[in-house]
């Protein structure tokens, strides 16, 4: 891979991580298009180190955050009366939603990296979760603030992010919806989305770095692979600083038409055969 190629995906993967839209059925639909094929083993890890620039400006720019949870974590831990305060909880709430993705992640994990990457799969997922967002963006009642959140609020989008291993579902999609229906605000949820992603989306990227260092280095070539990386933590940081002031006023409506239209998009491509399936 090109550094001109390696740039633009980690650019796209930057901008559309956290945005509800599925940066995995993004970059599988480009890499596609660029000729590679989604089911190496190369390409498949490129997919997920490359998420780790993202993660890596979220933790950046909700460092304070990050910083004050895990500081009452480790007050609660040692000290029994500070297991009342509320980020104490909330800190034990993320913790506990970030577990089944990486269950089920490892459990399907050959699905996942094969028969899930179809472009009939990502086509057909962008639209039938957006009928779920749009859903869940009419019923919010957004009476809940990040104070209120709850063990069983994150547990309950924690399960529903795993639908996010089908690319075109999208992880901030799937986590939103859910922590709309369970009546939280768009800025609460969005956030939390943040939190959920760091351990899931690290883990990953780890796990491939770790597996499949070699066929980077026969494949995509990590100069490629890095580079990608370097611009999704760039990309990123600006996405997340945008998407909270944005989300604050507006609700999802414009990232569920675009899902709707790039959904039909595809599959219209790949049914004349104007781009393979898989």
């Amino acid at each position: 891979m090109n550094i001109v190629e390696a740039a633009f995906l980690g650019a796209v993967e930057g901008l559309t991580e956290f945005l509800p839209v599925s940066s995995t059925g993004h970059l599988t639909i480009l890499e596609r298009m660029l000729g590679y094929s989604t089911d190496d083993p190369d390409i498949t890890a490129f997919t997920a180190i490359i998420q780790v620039g993202a993660v890596l400006a979220t933790v950046l720019y909700l460092r304070k955050d990050i910083a004050r949870l895990v500081s009452a974590l480790f007050r609660g831990i040692f000290r029994p009366a500070a297991r009342r305060e509320p980020d104490y909880k909330l800190a034990w709430a993320v913790v506990l939603g970030s577990l089944p993705i990486g269950v089920v992640g490892l459990v399907f994990k050959d699905q996942i990296e094969t028969t899930l990457r179809s472009l009939y799969v990502v086509g057909t997922a962008l639209i039938l979760w957006s009928s779920v967002m749009w859903f869940a963006d009419r019923r919010a009642t957004q009476d809940r603030g990040e104070a209120e959140v709850t063990w069983k609020d994150t547990l309950i989008i924690g399960i529903v992010q795993c639908m996010a291993l089908i690319p075109g579902v999208s992880r901030s999609g799937a986590t939103t919806s859910a922590g709309l229906l369970r009546g939280l605000d768009r800025v609460t949820v969005t956030r939390l989305s943040f939190l959920l992603s760091i351990p899931a989306l690290l883990g990953a990227g780890a796990l491939q770095t770790a597996t499949e260092y070699d066929a980077i280095s026969d494949g995509v070539g990590w100069t490629a692979t890095i580079t990608a990386t370097v611009v999704s933590f760039v990309v990123g940081y600006a996405a997340v600083a945008w998407l909270l002031k944005f989300i604050a006023r507006h609700t999802y409506s414009i990232f569920i038409w675009y899902r709707v239209a790039l959904g039909v998009l595809i599959l219209f491509l790949v049914a004349g055969d104007f781009l393979p399936s898989t």
